[in-house]
């Protein structure tokens, strides 16, 4: 399975660091995903490659104007395509969104800028609002990036081990256990000793009991939301 990810922002450059290194280059180079990069002024309609007006009714700041978006998604979107827009008025964005988001064939990521978008663009080209959390940005292109590394680490093959799915944080609503590696004494530092017990079932409860005890004190929510 492969994944094709569209990302239309005014600021491309923002995400070429994400895209070219670490496990999204990888990823990219085995052919299991697939990132592209727009900038939506290559849209514009007029020779000064306007993207923004003031917003109708008054007000600070500017809106991204509707032609070049509508432009730009027209022309990239396929019979099968996913459009989202992130806002931080969306749904939050969670590991159960970003699974189920795994199994598209092609996203097209809409980032926003100014006061955001022209309210027909989300009325008319917007499948899904994503939101990263409860505040505001300069612009949505980093929430974008973030959308891709979420929703591709679900994707088969681009972890090396899958395993690593089922045992990190807000899987099955809990938070991951502790982690230790070598050396087990460190400046009198102690790794617990049923991790070097060899005992495969003790460490397994002993590792259940710590996401449980951690998720209580911290994120008590996400056990109230399991149970739903």
């Amino acid at each position: 399975m492969r994944i094709e990810f569209d990302i239309l922002t005014l600021f491309p450059e923002m995400v070429e660091g994400f895209s070219s290194s670490s496990m999204l280059a990888r990823a990219q180079s085995n052919e299991i995903i697939s990132l592209n990069t727009h900038n939506i002024r290559d849209w514009a309609e007029d020779k000064h490659k306007t993207t923004d007006d003031i917003p109708y009714g008054g007000g600070a700041g500017m809106v991204m104007s509707p032609a070049p978006i509508f432009n730009a998604i027209e022309s990239l979107k396929q019979k099968h395509s996913k459009v989202i827009y992130m806002a931080p008025d969306g749904i939050p964005l969670t590991t159960a969104k970003a699974q189920s988001l795994s199994k598209e064939s092609h996203i097209i990521i809409l980032s926003g800028h100014y006061e955001g978008v022209d309210q027909r663009v989300r009325d008319e080209l917007i499948d899904e609002e994503i939101s990263i959390g409860d505040f505001v940005l300069t612009n949505g292109t980093l929430p974008a990036i973030i959308l891709v590394d979420a929703v591709s680490r679900f994707v088969p093959g681009f972890l090396g081990d899958e395993k690593s799915l089922t045992e990190e944080t807000f899987m099955n609503n809990l938070l991951a256990f502790p982690q230790y590696t070598r050396p087990a004494n460190f400046r009198d530092l102690c790794v617990p000793e049923v991790l070097l017990s060899g005992d495969h079932k003790a460490i397994e409860q002993w590792r259940k009991d710590q996401q449980i005890k951690k998720t209580t004190g911290l994120r008590p929510d996400l056990l109230e939301n399991g149970d739903k």
